[in-house]
């Protein structure tokens, strides 16, 4: 499926078929029963998206000020469904006190997490990649959205802003 035009979570559900479905829905239903007060669920970018508020963060996304900051989506392709967990990778890389990249905390603690439940991995920078419900592993999902709270994910996020684009 390519980005939806559907307007709403429903439609965009209607769309699917059974078997996309039942995985979507799963997805859908780990974020919604763990994720934190303050982010709203809508669509976003033509996919599902979990993402906070403008009246709580008025600058919205940087690369579209109109969107709000988006925490999560989750879209069927062509060949898996998609879950991006912006907020896990915000802040994938860090700097070693020799300047060299290494991988933040809280991915690093999601790889292991993950790894440590004997499920494969299929992961690009935030995306995860799932072809079956058997693929999820879903109490590391569902800690993953849990340990983001609004306020918090907001400052890691302006944290990561060069100043001139902090708009807050």
């Amino acid at each position: 499926m390519a980005s939806s035009r559907a307007d709403t979570v429903e439609q965009y559900l209607s769309e699917l078929s059974d078997e996309r479905r039942a995985i979507v829905d799963a997805l859908r239903s780990i974020v919604n029963d763990h994720l934190p007060d303050g982010y709203q669920e809508a669509m976003q970018y033509g996919m599902i998206g979990w993402s906070v508020p403008h009246e709580l963060y008025p600058a919205g996304y940087h690369t579209d000020p109109k969107q709000p900051l988006p925490l999560a989506a989750l879209a069927s392709q062509k060949q898996y469904v998609s879950l991006y967990l912006m907020g896990t990778y915000c802040g994938c890389v860090e700097r070693s006190a020799t300047g060299a990249a290494v991988e933040s905390a809280e991915m690093a603690w999601f790889r292991q997490a993950w790894t440590a439940t004997g499920r494969r991995l299929d992961m690009g920078k935030s995306c995860l990649r799932i072809k079956r419900i058997d693929d999820i592993a879903f109490d590391v999902l569902g800690e993953a959205i849990r340990r983001l709270p609004v306020d918090e994910y907001i400052a890691r996020y302006e944290a990561l802003r060069p100043p001139a684009t902090r708009r807050r």
